[in-house]
Formats: C-alpha cells, sequence, structure tokens
C-alpha cells in the first residue's frame, strides 16, 4: 500500500477531528481534540502561516501534521501536532509527514523546526514524555532535546477541593483596599492588552485576547481607580487549560493573583471540567499553596536545524 501525503483542506476539518480523537493516546488530549485542532489550524491560520498535512492509504486518511511559522522576525517553524492511526505506526507514517513539512517551512523561510508549542496557539508546551513513541520518533529524525516544561494539576471534581475554596473573604478584604475584582469583557480589550505587552511575555495578549468573548473560555481582571492590577485568563488555547496570569509588582503580596486563580477555576468547574491544566507553569510554590495543584505533565522540547542531514 503506497503512503501519499497531500496538503489538507478546510473542508477536511471534522474527519482531522475525528482521527485525532482516534490517535491521541491520552485521554485528556482525545477529549479535547477537537479544540486542538481547531486552535491549531482554523484559529492560527488567521495570524500566521499553517501547513496542514494529511497521509492516506487507500484513500484512507490514516495521519496528519499541524505545523505552523513563529513571528516574522522568528526563522522558526514549529510542528505543532502529528497523529497517526495506531495501526499504521512504525510504518513511516510520521516520518513522511515531518519530511514533507519541513520541506514546505524551508520554502517558507524557515532554518529550523521546533517540536514545541507556538504561542499564542499552542496545545502543548513539547511532546508529553508519556508519548513515548513520539519521543523517540523526534530523535530518530535527529532532532535534537533542547527544553523541558512541565503543567500543573488543579482537582476541580468536588467543592471541597482547595482549588474551589471561595474568594469571598479575600476580595471583601481587597476591596477595603479599594482594588475590584471582576470578569473581563470586550470592552476591556485594549487596555488589558496594553497592560499585558507592557508588563509580561509578549505572546501573552494574544492569549487573554483569545479568552475573551468565546465559549469555553475566560478571564479576570483587578484593578483600582481605572489602573490594571493583574489579570488570569482560561480556555485560549483549550478549555481545560488555565493561564496565562500576571500581576503587576505594585500589587504583589496582596492576594490578587490566587483570586483571579479561583475565580478561573470556578468558571472551569462550572463548565463542566473536573480537572484543569495549569500550563507551562513557572511559579510552583504559588499554585500549589493557591490551588492545592501538583505538577503531573511533563514536556521534552526540541529543535532542528534545516540545514542538517
Amino acid at each position: 500500500m503506497d503512503l501519499k501525503i497531500t496538503e489538507l483542506t478546510p473542508e477536511q476539518l471534522p474527519t482531522v477531528i475525528e482521527l485525532c480523537g482516534r490517535s491521541l493516546d491520552l485521554p485528556d488530549d482525545a477529549a479535547e481534540a477537537g479544540a486542538i485542532v481547531a486552535t491549531l489550524w482554523p484559529r492560527a491560520v488567521t495570524s500566521r502561516p499553517v501547513v496542514a498535512l494529511g497521509a492516506y492509504r487507500d484513500a484512507r486518511l490514516i495521519g496528519v501534521l499541524l505545523g505552523s511559522l513563529a513571528a516574522p522576525s522568528n526563522p522558526a517553524a514549529h510542528v505543532d501536532l502529528v497523529a497517526v492511526e495506531p495501526a499504521h505506526r512504525r510504518r513511516g507514517v510520521a516520518r513522511a509527514l515531518v519530511a514533507r513539512a519541513e520541506q514546505q517551512f524551508a520554502g517558507l523561510g524557515a532554518r529550523e523546526v521546533r517540536l514545541a508549542g507556538n504561542p499564542p496557539y499552542y496545545a502543548w508546551p513539547g511532546i508529553d514524555v508519556r508519548y513515548t513513541p513520539a519521543i523517540c520518533a523526534a530523535e530518530a529524525l535527529g532532532y535534537a532535546r533542547d527544553s523541558t516544561a512541565w503543567n500543573m494539576t488543579a482537582d476541580l471534581s468536588g467543592a471541597e477541593s482547595p482549588a474551589l475554596r471561595t474568594t469571598a473573604p479575600a476580595e471583601q478584604r481587597l476591596a477595603g483596599r479599594g482594588v475590584t475584582v471582576r470578569r473581563a469583557e470586550p470592552a476591556d480589550l485594549p487596555a488589558l492588552t496594553a497592560f499585558v505587552s507592557e508588563a509580561f511575555d509578549g505572546t501573552w495578549a494574544a492569549e487573554v485576547a483569545e479568552s475573551i468573548g468565546r465559549d469555553q473560555a475566560g478571564c479576570h481582571l483587578a484593578e483600582r481607580d481605572g489602573d490594571l492590577l493583574g489579570f488570569a485568563a482560561w480556555g485560549s488555547s483549550r478549555p481545560g487549560w488555565f493561564g496565562p496570569m500576571g500581576t503587576a509588582p505594585a500589587a504583589a503580596g496582596s492576594g490578587i493573583g490566587g483570586v483571579l486563580l479561583r475565580r478561573c477555576l470556578a468558571d472551569q468547574r462550572a463548565a463542566g471540567i473536573t480537572q484543569a491544566q495549569i500550563g507551562w507553569v513557572g511559579p510552583v510554590r504559588f499554585y500549589s499553596g493557591s490551588a492545592g495543584a501538583w505538577i503531573e505533565r511533563v514536556f521534552f522540547g526540541y529543535r532542528r536545524s534545516l540545514g542538517e542531514q
């Protein structure tokens, strides 16, 4: 049976989602296959070049690859997702998809390829270490591991969870200091994205924008006298994922961060999510103390120069 690699078209989106639902081995990923594919393809394509490839045998779609270019000033491309039906693994499908993607990336001006998340539209920071065959395939293809990231998990399954404890007393204390905590609305976007762009990671503003005014997503903010002091968002890339969040240095130690975090987690619980993933975590102690979260998912990032053989 010959393997055929072709570019995917938007009409094939439902078929791609169905394939990913069958082919993503971890239940959390398979359950969000629709949101993952939508983020990495129709949503991402509105702001950056996206490569969408399908692998066929006997006219049947058995594998997909979604990739993208980084910012115009960055010569990197990203492989954002590779999914191959279990019955067709270890038959060169992933290798053929990556090889074709590398050719297309080179034609678009990329000089290296990364197997790592490409914010603001990403589904994972890298390859989850539990996808061991994917890690083996990356290394067999000559990719070098260059980063490690981790997620923390917050239990939202019951009202007794530390992640869901009420924020009312803390909000009352903040109100006594003139601080208002509330849900962000579309009208807040100009001021909020300006605040985030100035004070935090360059991609966070776009992630925050993607969390406001969308189903299964949201954002909360804190302000005093019209000045923003902090924000927290969820669902910008996947419904079950929390982040990003940030607090202004002037508000450090005020308790704003914990309030914003738990307001978002309460939203996720209301949306039917029983475990939230706090993605690409930095301050482990903060999330452990504020929400009882624990480190669970670990990811390796890889890269390879397109000049390497």
